[in-house]
């Protein structure tokens, strides 16, 4: 298992080498790039829990219209059976690369990820996707002043032939993840249990945060039956169930340095093949 200190000095690195200018040569000869390196470049970019930056101040502001519209058309995606959640979070929060995702606001990747669903399924062509955006530019030209968004030109296809995923049609009537349950094997841990975090290699996606990896915490619930996210976001048809848990770590334990109370706590989902008993 890893100790806070070293995790704290990995996420430094991670912070170093989102630098315009990185640390080594472009396209560096394999001696250069070691171990820490490599993990550090592979790291999805959603994963920033412990890197250091400066204080964000919190605003409480209202969503704007267009944000309200992305959320329902990315809930309409999922509801047709075009897309899982775990796909959305990809495309808008892993496939983006750093700059997009740390320029963009927060419902411009989910909207980037609408477009990218629909071409990448073969839903809309890129170039007929171009030419509505072109035309919709110009209907607005000057702004909306005080106009009202209209869809145009308003049509209602044959939604028989949409190709749709499988887990839109298991799950019609259940929902998720109650479609799954009964399905994983026995869990393998109980609350109260003494878990490690396995720090396993990382590639693409992931739900389990780099601050995590390598530290014990406790089970403080079985929560429930999925597939982990790694299969579920390519939307493999044969990713097997497995328990979700609720784990809890004490702050001091993941923060190196930490200055809180010793009683403070921390809580994240981990699946089931993230975990292995504490020795």
């Amino acid at each position: 298992m890893s100790t806070a200190a070293e995790r704290a000095d990995q996420l430094d690195l991670v912070a170093r080498l989102k630098s315009a200018y990185p640390e080594l040569p472009d396209a560096p000869p394999p001696d250069l790039l070691d171990h820490d390196r490599f993990t550090a470049y592979m790291k999805p970019v959603h994963d920033v829990g412990g890197e250091p930056d400066a204080p964000i101040k919190y605003e409480d502001k209202d969503y704007e219209y267009w944000e309200h519209m992305t959320y329902v058309m990315c809930e309409v995606l999922a509801w047709r059976g075009i897309w899982l959640s775990e796909e959305r979070r990809r495309m808008g929060n892993v496939d983006v690369g750093r700059a997009v995702y740390l320029g963009f606001p927060y419902y411009g990747r989910w909207l980037l990820s609408v477009a990218r669903v629909l071409v990448e399924k073969h839903h809309i062509g890129l170039t007929e996707l171009a030419e509505r955006m072109a035309e919709v530019q110009q209907r607005y030209a000057g702004g909306l002043a005080e106009k009202a968004l209209t869809a145009e030109p308003r049509f209602a296809g044959d939604g028989s032939q949409v190709k749709r995923n499988s887990h839109i049609v298991h799950a019609v009537g259940k929902g998720d993840p109650q479609v799954y349950a009964g399905k994983a094997a026995e869990p393998k841990f109980g609350v109260g249990d003494a878990v490690t975090v396995r720090e396993r290699p990382m590639l693409f996606y992931t739900r389990t945060p780099e601050y995590v990896r390598g530290a014990t915490g406790e089970i403080a619930v079985v929560a429930y039956e999925s597939p982990a996210p790694e299969d579920e976001t390519w939307d493999r048809p044969d990713a097997k169930p497995e328990w979700f848990y609720v784990v809890s770590f004490a702050m001091a334990d993941l923060w190196h340095g930490y200055t809180g109370a010793a009683t403070d706590t921390l809580r994240t989902e981990i699946p089931e093949r993230w975990l292995q008993p504490a020795r």
